[in-house]
């Protein structure tokens, strides 16, 4: 059984792209400018632009793919809010910045309310200590 998700170790890693495509491209780039520098022709030029290509595209994919999960976590986050807080917190939420939002989810129900109105009023300089000081931590184990 895995231990249960907190802030020490919430992170998630995408083995297939951090731990296979990634490496194997930097990999694949290293050894194509080797070849160049040993051999400058314009065949051994053009494979160092499509390793290139290539490392871009695994990029922007899985920057897409991030930008989707945070438009899901804050349309996932605005609906817990009108289920949780009363009108005057909710409306003040929508003052909330997509990394606080994002550093929110962690807290538990009961905790949200109390923590939320510590974000509003400026007690955090960043989203790491918001979800520093989450006490119940509320797991998200669905994450890419």
């Amino acid at each position: 059984m895995s231990k249960p998700q907190s802030y020490e170790n919430h992170t998630r890693w995408f083995p297939l792209q951090h731990f296979v495509i990634a490496p194997l491209l930097l990999i694949l780039l290293f050894y194509r400018i080797v070849r160049f520098y040993h051999n400058p022709d314009s065949d051994n030029g053009v494979w160092i632009g499509v390793v290139i290509l290539l490392a871009l595209i695994s990029i922007s994919a899985r920057l897409q793919a991030l930008r989707v999960q945070d438009r899901l976590i804050r349309l996932e986050e605005r609906l817990r809010y009108k289920e949780m807080l009363n009108p005057e917190l909710l409306k003040r939420a929508e003052n909330l910045t997509l990394d606080q939002v994002i550093a929110l989810r962690f807290a538990s129900d009961e905790e949200l309310p109390v923590l939320l109105e510590r974000v509003l009023n400026g007690e955090f300089s960043n989203s790491k200590e918001i979800k520093k000081s989450v006490r119940n931590w509320r797991a998200d184990d669905l994450r890419a």
